[in-house]
């Protein structure tokens, strides 16, 4: 996919992985919309990104957002998320939902809101960050995977209904980011993890891999390491590596 001259949609474009994707798309000659939640003096978005609202908060929110865009996105970077971990008998049930809307049910709406005007030019690629969590359901994240396993179903079915259009399917099985949901994560994680050693991989090297794999049309980005061999795993092994690795 030719990048240069085209316009990018990037939810959850603030900080993070969100915000390392918009930057390196904007390197390779992209216009990015930066995916903000409230348009304020607080929204942190440098130039030469543009920060757009983009509420994901609710069906509604989710379609605001949209009838609120000047320009219509060829590419759709589906990032922005909300994490939920622990034991599930200790969460909040609204936070668990709120994830469940941010990371799931609003990329689906925001791709069913854009993908018509994607196919009526001829062209466009949608983005999904599935995460290494979507392949290898860890305990202690039991919604959060829920979302991403949903998230890797829609992907991988999306791109097959697609496969005789113009349009394409990126399924970004994103790893260990060194960003503040990382932080969240071993936080949350504190007394049921069996171990200290979290791998991190910095945004701006993922970002850039992430942007390569748009350009190269690829349908699938996965990580190396250690989340690598996890996606690979049979369920039986899986379940060894997080009995080892988890403890109520």
């Amino acid at each position: 996919m030719r990048l240069e001259g085209c316009t990018a949609l990037v939810t959850g474009a603030n900080r993070g992985i969100g915000r390392a994707i918009a930057e390196e798309l904007a390197d390779a000659g992209v216009r990015v919309l930066a995916g903000v939640r409230e348009l304020d003096a607080g929204h942190d978005v440098p130039a030469p990104l543009e920060a757009v609202r983009m509420d994901l908060s609710s069906p509604e929110a989710v379609d605001s957002s949209v009838d609120g865009l000047s320009t219509l996105p060829d590419i759709l970077v589906n990032n922005a998320g909300r994490f939920a971990g622990g034991l599930l008998e200790r969460q909040d049930p609204d936070h668990l939902q709120e994830v469940l809307q941010v990371n799931l049910a609003a990329p689906i709406r925001l791709t069913r809101r854009l993908l018509p005007g994607m196919l009526e030019r001829g062209s466009g690629k949608i983005v999904n960050n599935v995460s290494i969590i979507g392949h290898a359901p860890f305990p202690g994240a039991t919604v959060y995977a829920a979302s991403k396993t949903g998230l890797a179903g829609f992907t991988d079915s999306l791109r097959r209904e697609l496969q005789d259009t113009p349009m394409s399917v990126l399924e970004l099985v994103t790893p260990g980011v060194d960003t503040e949901m990382m932080d969240q994560v071993q936080e949350e994680f504190a007394g049921h993890s069996k171990t200290d050693n979290w791998d991190h991989v910095d945004p701006a090297d993922w970002a850039e891999k992430v942007v390569k794999a748009i350009a190269d049309d690829e349908d699938r980005l996965n990580p190396g390491g250690a989340e690598r061999v996890a996606q690979l795993m049979p369920d039986k092994l899986l379940d060894l590596v997080a009995k080892g690795g988890f403890e109520r």
